[in-house]
């Protein structure tokens, strides 16, 4: 039996829970009506994520119990990879219902992710076929992928007595809410905005253009996605008109929309920043790991030959001064972490557009002022423990001279890898780690070793 539509009622973070362990329950015990009574109490993006956990029989004979609206709410909120696997498993027939009552954003994402032929099929079987078409041309990483249809746009030269009647024939009372209405002029090109309680606060016969905002904020349908949802949270936007090169009105893009992006985009800098290129569950197979792994784990063994090189080099230096050693892991340890704490804030700043390029020696200077601090600072604490601890002043001075160096030395490796891979057109956040990594232990060995070779070996001849 399908099950109908109905509202979840307001439950807490607990109650979902023990809900979401009594549906896994019950699939274990074959008792699917049960399961998919249990849920249909939770909203979609629960939802969602307790069919993530099941395999692909449960999956589809729980989906079979519900009406084509609830499985299309579900599979708007699955990861779009589990999403196209869900659908690749459905009959052409069961595909086509639910797409019909998917945002036309959300099926241009559904289609472009199954097989071609069953996603033309689909396609010129659904009623808003020519929306989620213009949607397929985009690239998803665009603006224009990730935009959809205004609800109701306004003409210029409607009084806002007919302005509000459209809005009211057009909008469905299941639709999303909205707070902007954007107006264009007769050829469709963008001209301005009015808000939803300006415009009921208005006299019924004055015209649009008389009280809409002239100076809207729009964005090319080939920008990043997200440049788009960079500027809608700078400027509080909860719409965004998107446009193409002749300012004629293509879709939007709303605030849900914008907040996915920011955080696939986050997630994808703090994997790439931990060295992991792309962004994958926590459930991946191994060898998927391992694949995607293991080539930058052979590049960072590479370059770390380079202070193997530096050490090799200054063998005899270790050699007649063992004690050296002692300090090696405070020298590349606190560089080492003074030039992440750099490149994450750098690798941040690139990201959310708070740094650019042509400004960048501010940000220089800034990082070298807080290095030159903690370099001073730590340089004084580490020369006092290596006298208390080895007796011996000299080394002292050469481990709190290094550790001072070194500190400087992070920190402009820190601002100037991830900007110069901004500036070369690689991704800062994939590519910065290993080489702030290899500079900074290359870098503090050298100047370490050189300075004992400089000061303490002449005076043991």
């Amino acid at each position: 039996m399908v099950k109908p539509i109905k509202k979840p009622k307001v439950i807490t973070p607990e109650e979902i829970e023990v809900i979401e362990e009594a549906i896994l329950t019950a699939v274990e015990q074959d008792r699917y009506q049960d399961a998919a009574d249990h849920l249909e109490g939770l909203r979609p993006p629960d939802q969602a994520d307790v069919l993530e956990t099941m395999d692909a029989k449960d999956q589809d004979i729980l989906l079979e119990l519900f009406h084509p609206e609830a499985q299309a709410d579900i599979l708007e909120e699955i990861e779009d990879e589990e999403a196209a696997e869900i659908a690749s498993r459905q009959e052409l027939v069961d595909l086509t219902r639910i797409v019909e009552y998917m945002e036309p954003d959300e099926a241009a994402d559904l289609l472009g992710d199954i097989e071609p032929d069953q996603a033309i099929t689909v396609l010129e079987a659904i009623a808003q076929s020519e929306e989620v078409r213009t949607l397929l041309a985009y690239d998803d990483e665009t603006a224009g992928g990730i935009m959809t249809s205004p609800p109701v746009t306004l003409l210029e030269n409607m009084t806002v007595a007919q302005a509000t009647d459209t809005v009211r024939n057009a909008m469905d009372p299941g639709e999303e809410e909205i707070f902007y209405l954007f107006v264009v002029d007769q050829t469709f090109h963008l001209t301005g905005i009015v808000s939803i309680r300006y415009l009921l606060l208005s006299r019924a016969d004055a015209l649009i253009r008389d009280i809409m905002k002239h100076d809207v904020l729009s964005i090319l349908d080939t920008a990043d996605q997200e440049e788009a949802a960079r500027l809608m949270a700078r400027y509080d936007l909860l719409a965004l008109p998107v446009v193409n090169e002749n300012n004629i009105l293509m879709g939007i893009i709303t605030l849900d929309d914008s907040i996915a992006v920011l955080v696939d985009e986050a997630t994808e800098d703090i994997l790439r920043l931990g060295g992991v290129p792309e962004s994958a569950p926590s459930d991946v197979s191994a060898l998927r790991a391992v694949k995607s792994r293991l080539p930058w784990l052979a590049l960072n063994m590479i370059t770390a030959m380079a202070s193997a090189a530096v050490l090799s080099f200054f063998e005899d230096t270790i050699a007649q001064i063992a004690v050296l050693t002692a300090f090696m892991p405070i020298v590349a340890g606190v560089s080492g972490s003074s030039a992440t704490q750099t490149m994450t804030v750098t690798v941040r700043g690139l990201a959310l557009g708070e740094i650019e390029l042509k400004s960048a020696m501010q940000t220089i200077l800034k990082e070298l002022i807080i290095g030159l601090i903690d370099g001073v600072a730590l340089g004084l604490i580490v020369t006092l423990i290596a006298v208390l601890w080895k007796g011996n002043p000299m080394l002292g001075v050469v481990v709190g001279i290094s550790v001072f160096l070194n500190l400087i030395c992070a920190a402009l490796a820190g601002v100037f890898v991830p900007m110069v891979m901004e500036r070369l057109k690689f991704d800062p956040a994939l590519a910065s780690p290993i080489l702030v990594t290899t500079s900074t232990d290359t870098l503090g060995y050298l100047i370490y070793f050189s300075i004992a070779t400089a000061i303490i070996l002449p005076l043991m001849t």
